[in-house]
């Protein structure tokens, strides 16, 4: 692996939308991922390195939901599933063979990008009254799946919870924070797998987890005050253009 200024200069861009989008919204991991599958690394190194960078931010949001009292606290008691589960899609990506992952990653990567365009809802009116023990299941469930999908993957994980949380009853706001505790758990359990397992590139991914920490509370604190629709459609915009050129050097090249 060969350190390039230029890769470093697009990934930070790529971070600060992307950490920006995702402290709104979640998600950003569409930008940031397929960003870094442009520098050439091996897909291990991506996914590890995506998820340092990632981890930073979200730390981050998860601060400026919690200072604002955004987040259920009943929901703290599940990061641990998100933890375990994503240490172990991690794993399950590391056994995976190289061209394997690369494919598996892009149409992902695709059949995401479709879900959150065909996805309109992106705001809610909170009809939660309290916690139900099918509910705490439900959303136990959740926890556990969606942080094995975020280890092994990543991207959209942030949305997939919204919705999620929206579901079950939650207005936009606190279902936003509810997932900025969950993707914390999950950012960390697939963090300290990749670190452990040795892919994960410093040097692209800590200056990206630096920048990542400006565009995330930027993002969370514009989500808070004014709402989301707003950046939907750069959203989808970026990630078109990002995903499109992971399809043309796999399938048209």
């Amino acid at each position: 692996m060969e350190f390039q200024w230029d890769h470093l200069l697009f990934l930070l861009v790529a971070s600060f939308v992307g950490s920006f989008i995702d402290g709104a919204v979640g998600g950003g991991g569409l930008i940031t991922l397929p960003a870094f599958m442009t520098t050439g690394l091996p897909m291990s190194y991506v996914l590890g390195s995506n998820k340092l960078a990632a981890a930073a931010g979200a730390v981050t949001s998860f601060y400026t939901f919690s200072r604002s009292g955004c987040v259920d606290r009943k929901i703290l008691k599940m990061m641990l599933l998100s933890a375990v589960g994503s240490a172990f899609g991690a794993y399950i990506a590391y056994l995976i063979p190289e061209i394997v992952l690369r494919y598996i990653v892009v149409l992902a990567l695709i059949g995401v990008a479709v879900y959150t365009y065909k996805k309109k809802k992106w705001d809610g009116v909170s009809t939660m009254t309290t916690m139900t023990r099918s509910m705490a299941l439900g959303i136990a469930l959740m926890a556990w799946c969606l942080g094995m999908y975020d280890g092994f993957f990543g991207p959209g994980t942030g949305s997939f919870l919204i919705f999620g949380f929206l579901s079950f009853g939650y207005n936009f706001v606190t279902a936003a924070g509810n997932t900025k505790a969950l993707n914390l758990a999950s950012n960390i359990g697939g963090l300290v797998a990749f670190l452990l397992l040795g892919t994960v590139y410093l040097p692209y991914a800590v200056p990206m987890g630096i920048i990542e920490i400006a565009g995330a509370r930027l993002g969370a604190k514009l989500a808070i005050k004014k709402g989301v629709a707003y950046i939907r459609i750069l959203y989808l915009i970026v990630t078109v253009l990002l995903i499109g050129k992971q399809v043309y050097d796999l399938f048209l090249k």
